[in-house]
């Protein structure tokens, strides 16, 4: 990956440093993150990032700095288990674009709206992403969501669509297996390297694709828990869905929605209860076509008009074309699929699949993501939980995910309650990492500057 000798000697001198003077926020409204009730005029200490009292009344350390949320709400920042990294720049894309400055960016706009942890699934290349995490952890980067990755398997010519195959293959991404033996043989030097989780490809891509065999994918799934790895898989046709829970797979991924789920299928989640990132908004710019500028704003403006001008969308804007031929069809689907899913025993956690289609951005996909849930049956208070508190039990992040005393102060500072209106996660006063708040005006500046430089 890709460095120049500017962008370190900028990104040396970024601050890193915890803030060690307490600092208390009173007065807000504070979603834990658990599903339980909200605490109202509820107080807070973080110091060294890290919350160290919580609750309605508290009596704050000697000479601490205090900040006055009445009217606000606070919550979790998210996480969000299942992105692209690294080959968007929403003028371009591909593999040309994968650099540290890139993957820099993509993790910055995830913590502007939000999200402290952004894990990238199967496409991003081994070497460079656990470099990145070396110098992310060693302070070389500005503050920006953290970046965890998972490595991908699937056969050779197969598993990601063809425009991520091409980009990805130039950077020798995927780790192409044909048998039991091969597969085996490189989980084992993926544990050896201290990866914590893979990813593969279970999708012919209606016949156009070899697909993983049962041998293969069954191999991954058993090496890999051997080493206490967790698999992802992509499946998105109910008998692949079918036999990659039965295999084991702890983390589904897509949402059927080609068919009705059945009896079968749904006694099979009962049994095994895989954790689903649903990445249902994928490919749905709803929100770039509703002149929201909560999503604008990252974006350049010819990137903008060239997606209301080109994509064909379920319409709340005639300017954005007209809906596609099966959209009724698939939506009722997914409104069938969705509820069975959570009732059989899925448990849903925040993954967007960002990374593909500029009109579907790093950090503002996740609020059209929760927004969907909403609409298809979650309550806002179990929405937040699943983008919150359970991503960070999946990836066995201990300290983050709740507002809890001993854990980091990753949070969201809210102009509205989004226990009302789910959408109100959209009405961001402030981002705060490790105990810190994170300058969201400063790449606002540098994004219209870049917007007006294209």
């Amino acid at each position: 990956m890709k460095t120049s000798a500017s962008y370190i000697a900028v990104a040396s001198l970024a601050m890193t440093a915890y803030a060690q003077q307490a600092v208390v926020f009173e007065g807000g409204r504070l979603i834990v993150g658990d599903g339980s009730a909200a605490i109202e005029n509820g107080v807070f200490v973080v110091q060294s990032g890290h919350i160290t009292a919580l609750g309605r009344a508290i009596d704050p350390p000697a000479g601490a700095i205090r900040v006055n949320l009445a009217g606000k709400t606070v919550m979790p920042a998210l996480i969000n288990v299942h992105v692209h990294i690294g080959y968007e720049k929403y003028t371009s894309w591909g593999a040309q674009n994968y650099t540290a400055e890139n993957v820099l960016d993509h993790l910055q706009r995830e913590a502007f709206y939000g999200t402290a942890v952004t894990q990238s699934v199967g496409s991003s290349p081994l070497e460079a992403s656990l470099q990145f995490q070396r110098d992310q952890r060693s302070g070389r980067f500005p503050p920006a969501s953290r970046f965890l990755f998972t490595p991908g398997y699937a056969p050779p010519n197969g598993g990601p669509d063809e425009v991520l195959r091409e980009a990805t293959n130039a950077l020798h991404a995927i780790n192409q297996v044909s048998t039991a033996q091969e597969a085996r043989a490189s989980i084992r030097k993926m544990a050896h390297a201290g990866i914590k989780a893979v990813k593969i490809w279970v999708d012919d891509r209606n016949g156009t694709y070899p697909k993983m065999t049962p041998e293969v994918y069954n191999a991954i799934i058993d090496e890999a828990h051997k080493h206490g790895m967790i698999v992802h898989a992509h499946a998105t046709t109910l008998p692949d869905q079918k036999a990659v829970v039965r295999a084991g797979a702890d983390v589904l991924v897509h949402l059927v929605q080609s068919e009705k789920l059945d009896d079968e299928y749904l006694a099979l989640l009962k049994e095994k209860k895989p954790y689903w990132a649903t990445v249902i908004s994928l490919g749905d710019p709803t929100a770039v076509c509703e002149y929201d500028p909560f999503f604008e704003q990252a974006m350049p403006a010819a990137v903008i008009v060239k997606i209301r001008a080109t994509i064909e969308r379920r319409p709340l804007a005639a300017s954005c074309g007209p809906p596609s031929p099966n959209a009724a069809a698939r939506e009722a689907i997914v409104a069938y699929n969705f509820p069975r899913m959570i009732e059989a025993g899925a448990r849903i956690v925040l993954g967007t699949d960002t990374g593909i289609e500029p009109g579907h951005t790093f950090g503002s996909g996740e609020h059209v993501e929760l927004a969907r849930w909403v609409q298809l049956g979650l309550t806002p208070s179990e929405a937040i939980t699943a983008a919150t508190q359970r991503p960070a039990e999946l990836l066995g992040l201990r300290d983050i995910g709740t507002l809890e005393v001993g854990k980091r102060a990753n949070f969201i500072v809210l102009d509205a309650n989004p226990l009302e209106n789910i959408r109100n996660t959209r009405r961001i006063s402030s981002v705060y990492l490790d105990g810190a708040k994170f300058d969201r005006e400063a790449l606002l500046a540098r994004w219209k500057t870049a917007s007006a430089a294209e």
